[in-house]
C-alpha cells in the first residue's frame, strides 16, 4: 500500500525531523498570560521561557504537556520563573525570530515544534543560554543537523505509541471498523499513523481479532518526500469544522473507534463522535478523558501518551545540578516515554484489553516488537 525507498528514508529524518503532533483537546483551565514580547525575567533563580506557535501553552495539549513540566520543576524551585511566549504565525522563520528575540534574557528557552529547528544556530551564537527543543533537531544556519552542547533536543516513537491505539482498538471495536485521523504528513502524525496500522495488523494477526483500517482517499497524506501515505488528513492542525467532516465521513464508513491525532482539528472528530452516541475515540499526546465527557458519558476509550513534562523537568533539574547535557534525543518505551492510559476512571478499556495491552507493551519495550514509523522502512503490514 505504501512504498517506502529507504535511500530517501534516512535523508527524510535528517531533514525533516518530527513535528509537535499535536493531538486535539478542549481544555477548561484559565489561559496563563502570554506575550510576544519578552517579559521582564525575575531577580534570582533560573529565568525560563517557552516558545510556542501558533497555539498556546493553554492548549490542553502538546504545548500545555511541556509548559506543565516547566510548572512541577517550579513548584520545587520556587525562586524559578517562567514566561510563555506565543509567535502566532506559525511560520518556521518568524519562530526562530522569536526565539532570537527574547535570547538574552533567558537562561534557558523551551522551544515546542518543529519549526524551531533553526534554533541550532542562535544556540551556537548564544552558548550560555541552555535549550530544550521537543519534536525536532536542531539545524545550523545551512539547514544541516546539528549536535550542540547547549541544546537538548527530544524526539519520540510516536509509533510505539499509535502501536497502542491500533491493539486498543482492534479489541474494542464492535463494527469491526476503525480509523485515524490526523493533521498534516509531518513525519510525526505519520509516525502516528503507521504505528495504528501497525497495531490493528498484529492485533489481527496476534490476538483474534479482525479489524479493518478504514481509509477515506480524497483524505489521504503526501508526507515530507513527497509519497502518499494514505491514511485520514484533515490538511491542518487547527480546522474544528473540517475535522467533523473527517469524522463524520468515517462514522458514516461504520467505523466506531477513531484515533484522533489532529490538533486543535482533532475538536471536531471529538463532537462528531458525541453526536454519533456511539462512537469512541482514543486521544493522544495527553490524557484526555476529561474532553470526551458527553452528558452523563465519555467518548474517550483511553489516551495514548507521548511523555513530555517528565522529560522537560528532567532537563531543567539537570541544568539546575550542573549535568546538562546537549544531545539529540529519541525517546521510547525504554525510558517510559510512550504509554497509553489505563488508570481507573480514565479509560473505558476492558480488563482483558489492558491485560494485552501490558503484555504488548513489554514486546515494544523491549525490542520485540518494533511498530512501523515514516522512516524506519518499516510498513505497517509487515506487523501483520
Amino acid at each position: 500500500m505504501k512504498k517506502r525507498v529507504l535511500g530517501l528514508l534516512l535523508c527524510g529524518v535528517m531533514a525533516f525531523s518530527m513535528l509537535a503532533a499535536g493531538c486535539g483537546s478542549n481544555n477548561n483551565a484559565p489561559a496563563p498570560e502570554e506575550n510576544n514580547q519578552s517579559a521582564d525575567a525575575a531577580e534570582g533563580g533560573l529565568k525560563i521561557a517557552i516558545v510556542s506557535s501558533p497555539s498556546g501553552v493553554d492548549d490542553g495539549s502538546f504545548n500545555q504537556n511541556n509548559y506543565e513540566g516547566i510548572q512541577s520543576f517550579i513548584a520545587n524551585h520556587p525562586d524559578a520563573s517562567v514566561t510563555p511566549v506565543k509567535e502566532e504565525s506559525g511560520d518556521t522563520a518568524a519562530a526562530v525570530q522569536a526565539v532570537a528575540d527574547i535570547v538574552a534574557d533567558y537562561n534557558v528557552i523551551v522551544c515546542c515544534g518543529f519549526q524551531f529547528a533553526g534554533i541550532g544556530a542562535i544556540a551556537q551564537d548564544n552558548p550560555n543560554v541552555n535549550f530544550i527543543l521537543v519534536d525536532i533537531n536542531p539545524t545550523d544556519a545551512q539547514g544541516q543537523e546539528i549536535n550542540a552542547e547547549n541544546v537538548y533536543a527530544m524526539t519520540f516513537a510516536e509509533q510505539e505509541s499509535g502501536f497502542y491505539a491500533g491493539v486498543a482498538a482492534a479489541l474494542e471495536t464492535q463494527s469491526n471498523k476503525v480509523a485515524v485521523v490526523n493533521g498534516i504528513a509531518y513525519p510525526s502524525n505519520v509516525n502516528y499513523q503507521y504505528g495504528f496500522e501497525s497495531g490493528v495488523n498484529y492485533a489481527n494477526k496476534n490476538l483474534g481479532t479482525s479489524a479493518e483500517v478504514v481509509e477515506i482517499a480524497s483524505y489521504a497524506g503526501t508526507d515530507v518526500t513527497g509519497a502518499n501515505v494514505g491514511g485520514n488528513y484533515v490538511g491542518t492542525f487547527a480546522d474544528e469544522a473540517t475535522g467533523k467532516v473527517v469524522g463524520n465521513a468515517l462514522i458514516n464508513e461504520g467505523c466506531d473507534i477513531l484515533f484522533v491525532a489532529a490538533g486543535g482539528s482533532g475538536n471536531g472528530v471529538f463532537t462528531a463522535a458525541k453526536e454519533a452516541g456511539n462512537v469512541k475515540v482514543i486521544g493522544c499526546d495527553v490524557d484526555q478523558y476529561d474532553d470526551g465527557a458527553n452528558g452523563d458519558s465519555n467518548v474517550v476509550l483511553t489516551s495514548v501518551l507521548k511523555v513530555m513534562d517528565k522529560n522537560v523537568e528532567k532537563q531543567l533539574n539537570a541544568v539546575i545540578d550542573g549535568t546538562f547535557t546537549g544531545k539529540n534525543d529519541l525517546l521510547g518505551a525504554d525510558t517510559d516515554s510512550t504509554g497509553y492510559v489505563k488508570e481507573e476512571g480514565r479509560n473505558q478499556l476492558s480488563s482483558d484489553t489492558i491485560t494485552k495491552l501490558d503484555e504488548v507493551y513489554e514486546l515494544v519495550k523491549n525490542g520485540t516488537i518494533v511498530p512501523a514509523s515514516n522512516f524506519n522502512g518499516i510498513l505497517p503490514e509487515d506487523l501483520g
